[in-house]
């Protein structure tokens, strides 16, 4: 059965801390609910509503009829028959002047219709259009689908919330360095855990030359973030040149601030660069600026593009 404590748990957790309101995942787990009974019980044209109650645990199952009458439905197959034939002979008698479709009579169905006049037998003051509500017993051992079904939705919501966070988190860092640890190596591809997602690093986006090992900490230019059926990935690249770009941002504060600017970068990864940059104040030497002191600055990029030699020009 349902463990009740650990679905309302559950659905605290996530209305606090990925912001989706208990009513969406109740609402999600009523309509998976009506799913699973009709496929188990249901007969075809039905539509099966699931009412659950998150307190007791128990599961309303109903049945929904639309009211109908001779002028919305066919109660006569062979008349019906005959209207379908005329609409796909006469297409043209079947819209209205502006063009739009006229609405399609439908076959009468007793799973999904009830006449107006049964309706009044049943209910005073039900109109034409409206819906009626039937009660119907759960059957067989559905408490066992249902624990199932409200499983699986959560699971569902949760997978869903996630990637959803995951998106707006790293959706925000597309264009900047991320780190991460090299999850496993395919082919020459590189596959990176980068905490909540994974990062891929492509074979064609690393430095010539470059071996990472399982484990190793790797940093790359992260150039797309992409949705995919599994999840969120993490385009990556270290041979992209804005990923020489971002690293001296990192280390020059000039270039951070803006008052330094790369106007152009060429770039044959791990073998040379050659960076162009500009100053807009007279008082701030931009080359000597990337260099650093003692040239630390263009060091420290050098060493982490594994000797690359970098030439920087005014």
């Amino acid at each position: 059965m349902i463990d009740l404590k650990v679905i309302n748990s559950v659905l605290t957790q996530m209305e606090e801390e990925r912001g989706i309101p208990k009513e969406k995942i109740l609402e999600a787990i009523e309509m998976a609910l009506a799913s699973a009974y009709k496929k188990e019980y249901g007969k075809r044209g039905q539509d099966i509503r699931a009412k659950f109650d998150i307190n007791s645990g128990k599961t309303e199952m109903f049945q929904v009829k639309l009211v109908v009458d001779e002028s919305t439905v066919f109660t006569d197959e062979n008349e019906y028959d005959a209207y379908i034939d005329d609409r796909r002979e006469h297409p043209e008698n079947f819209v209205t002047e502006n063009g739009e479709p006229k609405e399609t009579r439908e076959l009468y169905n007793t799973e999904y219709h009830i006449l107006l006049a049964d309706a009044k037998r049943i209910k005073k003051g039900v109109a034409l259009g409206d819906e009626m509500v039937f009660p119907i017993e759960s059957s067989g051992d559905y408490g066992r689908i249902a624990a199932q079904t409200a499983k699986q939705v959560i699971m569902q919501k949760i997978r869903e919330a996630e990637k959803v966070s995951v998106m707006a988190e790293y959706g925000d860092r597309e264009g900047q360095i991320v780190s991460g640890t090299v999850q496993r190596i395919e082919r020459g591809n590189i596959f990176v855990e980068c905490g909540r997602a994974t990062g891929f690093l492509p074979y064609e986006e690393q430095i010539p030359g470059e071996r990472f090992g399982q484990g190793e900490r790797v940093r790359a230019y992260l150039f797309r973030v992409e949705d995919s059926g599994k999840g969120v990935f993490l385009r990556l690249s270290r041979s992209h040149p804005k990923f020489l770009e971002e690293l001296f941002k990192l280390e020059a504060p000039e270039i951070a601030s803006g008052s330094v600017k790369i106007k152009a970068i060429a770039r044959e990864a791990g073998s040379r660069s050659k960076i162009a940059v500009a100053s807009d104040d007279p008082h701030i030497d931009p080359v000597g600026s990337m260099v650093g002191g003692r040239g630390v600055r263009v060091s420290t990029v050098m060493s982490e593009l594994g000797g690359e030699r970098i030439d920087i020009i005014e």
